[in-house]
């Protein structure tokens, strides 16, 4: 950002642990898929000197997307860390997943991190993904800079670029997106495209040509002065306004020349207070250079222009009960706090889990309080428990560079944490500490699979929990009902990668089987029934003789039972017996073999013997006298209907309401929300909306999203419930 000199720091880019807050910045890359994150990542790994080539370690890895998975699906699917060091500052780069399926990953990044590079292709533009992630950064209110990448491409305009950003991303005050750079270009080439090959430093009034490989500095030609100082006079305005220095806005106002250094620093005011967004430009090393374009320039704002770990605001924390604690976060001398942001498994190593340190110093060996509350509903139990930590590492590509110790605000990996899962709090051992979960998305796709063969099925349920521990936005459900294993993702590509891990990691084949939704049974009228068991062949024989009357009750009444026996012709002790016959089989349904609900059972007569009544006799009786009274009358199924809210783009509104009619949904009403969207409010049948989640973002182009909540059990249409007992006849 200024005019400070800088040489390729060779060996001495190569990460170490930290030894103070102040000498770490954790910085998340976010943006969409395609826009050039992971090879950002790799060109600034090239600059600080930690890869000896674009993207490789010396042993010839991948510094970013090294995992195999990611190799075969040609994008990033996790999270991934690279640490590099560059003016004594130790830089974690949090490279995300661009694709919707790994939002988890991208809110575990901005969790770890203090400040965000969000990355923009100059040849895609700003789509409704784009701005969702936007949106992401903006709820946790994470301080940004833009870079624009792919500036390589026909028709790539920086300058036009930076104008669709601020309307994008500036609001009501598009002055708050402004370059820090202007691109310097080449010679114009036979298509008429003139290729950027450096930067004009606004601040340091300097030019930077990387056309040689090497960022050479240089003064500008009086032709350029012009351009440059206006541009430079609107950014030095952005900065000081959106710093709230008033006093240094009188001073420039006034005609005061204000020093690099001070603008420097309230640029960085700005930048973490969220409100000032600057734009950068890069573009990746050419063969045999050393420095890709803009490299150095965003290194040094990472270091200079951007936050430290002690001007983040920590997450809440509390006692395992609840009880609300206060700690001066960030300092190495308090109580540890420390959360694991992701999990994962190596074949030789064994779990692995990468931890951001909030307070407090962790060191290797140490005995450590493991805290997990709060994700019960997605099959995460509540666990608290004493580990002892193994090694300590930092992550380059493949490798694990073991370090002694990790201070408040840096980032490292633990080996073999055993119960740890994603969103533990890591805590002293006599202190221990609770933080509050980041929010995770609600996974809406289910995926019903089944052991491949009965070797998988011994590893099954091993290689589930050890994928939902991995990963917070996956749910696990043993359906009762319909007696599936469901894998809940987030989309198809969530889903792939659920699968893949399953076979490579944990060595469980697995079958995709049809999702089937929990069907219902009810009375479609008055009915009655008699229930005669009788046997008296040899022995001791079994008597027991009931009549029952059933009809329908309104939705969600369950089932009644009631006793109108009169004379004793059920024996007291026996009533119960029925009682539990009828339940019993209404349980196991009386049509389709789905449960019997809303009816009301009325025990109305019934016979005894002296010797061969008992118990199981009248609980036989019982089940024979519902079944019978289910012959005599229609039974109706009996669907589950989810109360849906789609929140979409005006444009897309009308396609998603046709949508929602064509599955026999009923839209209850709209609301307008900010950003030019609709909140859409609907009941839909979830035997219609089991692919939702692929449907909508296909729909919507990626711009939508909605969630779903059980409302009740209604009846079916005729048609569709006719088409399901063919369907079930069929499968028998």
């Amino acid at each position: 950002m200024g005019d400070k000199a800088h040489t390729h720091p060779g060996a001495a880019g190569r990460a170490t642990a930290a030894d103070h807050p102040t000498s770490v910045r954790n910085v998340v890359l976010v943006g969409p898929s395609g826009s050039g994150k992971t090879t950002l990542v790799e060109a600034l790994a090239l600059t600080a000197g930690a890869v000896n080539r674009a993207g490789r370690v010396e042993d010839g890895g991948c510094v970013s997307d090294y995992d195999d998975m990611e190799h075969r699906q040609q994008r990033s699917v996790q999270l991934s860390l690279v640490p590099v060091e560059w003016d004594g500052i130790k830089i974690n780069l949090l490279d995300t997943p661009g694709y919707a399926d790994f939002v988890g990953e991208l809110r575990a990044g901005l969790r770890a991190a203090d400040a965000a590079l969000f990355v923009v292709s100059a040849s895609d533009g700003v789509d409704g993904t784009t701005r969702m992630l936007w949106e992401e950064c903006a709820a946790v209110g994470m301080p940004r800079a833009i870079v624009i990448t792919h500036l390589e491409a026909a028709r790539a305009d920086f300058e036009e670029m930076t104008r669709i950003c601020a309307e994008a991303f500036g609001g009501d005050d598009p002055d708050a997106v402004l370059p820090l750079y202007l691109p310097l270009h080449g010679p114009p080439a036979p298509d008429g495209h003139a290729p950027v090959t450096g930067l004009v430093g606004l601040l340091s009034r300097k030019l930077f040509d990387y056309a040689s490989g090497e960022r050479v500095a240089s003064e500008p030609g009086e032709a350029e002065l012009p351009q440059l100082d206006e541009a430079r006079s609107m950014l030095i305005e952005g900065i000081i306004s959106e710093s709230e220095d008033e006093t240094l806005m009188e001073r420039y106002l006034g005609g005061e020349q204000v020093d690099v250094k001070t603008l420097i620093e309230d640029l960085e005011r700005a930048v973490a207070r969220g409100v000032f967004f600057p734009v950068l430009a890069a573009a990746p090393a050419t063969e045999g250079a050393r420095q890709g374009l803009g490299t150095v320039e965003l290194l040094d704002l990472i270091t200079r222009g951007f936050p430290t770990p002690l001007e983040r605001a920590a997450p809440r924390v509390t006692t395992p009960e609840g009880a609300g604690r206060e700690l001066r976060m960030c300092d190495p001398e308090e109580s540890l706090v420390a959360e694991v942001v992701k999990t994962s498994s190596d074949p030789y190593v064994g779990r692995i889990s990468m931890v951001r340190v909030f307070s407090g110093t962790l060191r290797a060996d140490q005995t450590v309080h493991v805290s997990g509350h709060g994700l019960s509903d997605r099959g995460h139990e509540d666990h608290d428990i004493d580990e002892r930590i193994g090694a300590l590492s930092t992550p380059f590509g493949k490798q694990q560079r073991p370090v002694t110790h990790v201070i408040a605000g840096d980032l490292a990996c633990v080996a073999k944490l055993t119960r740890a899962e994603t969103g533990d709090t890591l805590s002293a051992k006599d202190d221990p500490l609770l933080m509050a979960p980041w929010e995770m998305p609600d996974p809406l796709l289910p995926l019903a699979i089944q052991a491949h063969s009965k070797p998988d099925e011994d590893k099954l349920s091993q290689g589930l929990a050890r994928l939902v521990a991995e990963d917070p936005t996956m749910r696990l459900e043993h359906n009762q009902d319909t007696h599936q294993v469901v894998l809940w993702c987030l989309g198809e590509a969530h889903a792939d990668v659920a699968l893949e891990r399953l076979r490579s990691r944990y060595g469980v084949q697995v079958d995709v089987v049809p999702h089937r939704v929990s069907l219902r049974e009810t009375f479609g009228d008055r009915a009655a029934g008699r229930g005669r068991h009788v046997k008296q062949s040899g022995g001791h024989g079994q008597y027991a003789i009931c009549e029952i009357e059933v009809e329908p009750l309104p939705g969600g009444s369950g089932i009644e039972f009631v006793d109108k026996v009169v004379g004793g012709a059920v024996p007291r002790q026996f009533i119960p017996s029925v009682e539990k016959g009828v339940r019993t089989q209404a349980a196991k349904g009386v049509a389709a073999g789905h449960p019997l609900i809303d009816v009301r059972i009325t025990l109305l007569d019934g016979k005894a013997h002296s010797v061969d009544s008992s118990d199981a006799a009248f609980q036989t009786a019982g089940a024979l006298a519902l079944r019978e009274a289910a012959a005599e009358v229609r039974i109706h199924l009996l669907e589950p209907v989810a109360e849906v809210s789609v929140l979409v783009g005006d444009d897309y509104v009308g396609a998603v309401m046709s949508d929602l009619s064509g599955r026999r949904g009923k839209v209850l009403g709209t609301e307008q929300t900010s950003g030019g969207r609709t909140l859409i409010r609907a009941e839909v049948p979830e035997i219609e909306i089991g692919r939702y989640a692929v449907d909508l973002r296909s729909l919507s182009h990626g711009t939508a999203r909605f969630d779903r909540r059980y409302a009740r059990h209604e009846p079916m249409p005729a048609q569709v419930a006719d088409r399901m007992r063919e369907e079930v006849r069929a499968a028998s």
